[in-house]
């Protein structure tokens, strides 16, 4: 039951762009931003991940601003939030190692050589580099686009481009691997 609890709210949390798009017009911002409130804090119990804390205190800030102005464009911003959170806790492991992949690569391979774990350096400054575009990008579409280009952007296009990164990362892994004998060089970021 618990597991398909947290399944049902990650479901929630990715078509949340789309949710938000298909109530923009029948339901008040305020609403819309109590809905959000209340999900990430879902997500954060039932997670126990200080991110997701990060998350639900941020989203809270954003929807105070909902209620305040009776806007949409606070809620629409919650894409920007979760970038914002990622870069951060990707950059603070940079700076703090081990870094996230590092550790994300330790849950396979507990005892990484030296040039696996530069390379796991590598690709979370990579992430902090998709992050820093991709919230970007989720702040021009909330700002400046149409709600459905905004949610074409944050509910697909910016979930493809994870999904392209990730898969990019993976080819360029093997190909690491190969040139170096075998030896692991790291994992995807699977956040």
């Amino acid at each position: 039951m618990r597991k398909a609890a947290a399944g049902a709210l990650l479901v929630l949390t990715l078509l949340y762009p789309l949710g938000i798009y298909a109530a923009l017009d029948h339901v008040a911002p305020q609403w819309l931003a109590g809905a959000l409130v209340l999900l990430v804090l879902l997500r954060a119990v039932s997670t126990r991940q200080s991110f997701w804390y990060l998350v639900a205190a941020g989203a809270g800030v954003l929807a105070l601003a909902s209620w305040w102005l009776g806007d949409a464009r606070a809620v629409k911003l919650y894409p920007v939030l979760v970038n914002a959170v990622l870069l951060v806790v990707f950059g603070w492991s940079l700076r703090c190692p081990p870094s996230v992949v590092e550790r994300l690569a330790r849950l396979q391979t507990p005892d990484l050589p030296a040039a696996a774990v530069a390379y796991t350096a590598r690709v979370t400054a990579l992430w902090c580099g998709f992050f820093v575009l991709n919230g970007a990008a989720a702040v021009y579409t909330a700002l400046y686009c149409s709600d459905a280009i905004w949610a074409l952007y944050n509910g697909l296009l910016a979930y493809v481009a994870m999904g392209g990164l990730m898969a990019g990362e993976w080819l360029v892994r093997q190909h690491v691997q190969r040139r170096q004998g075998g030896h692991p060089a790291g994992a995807a970021a699977n956040e």
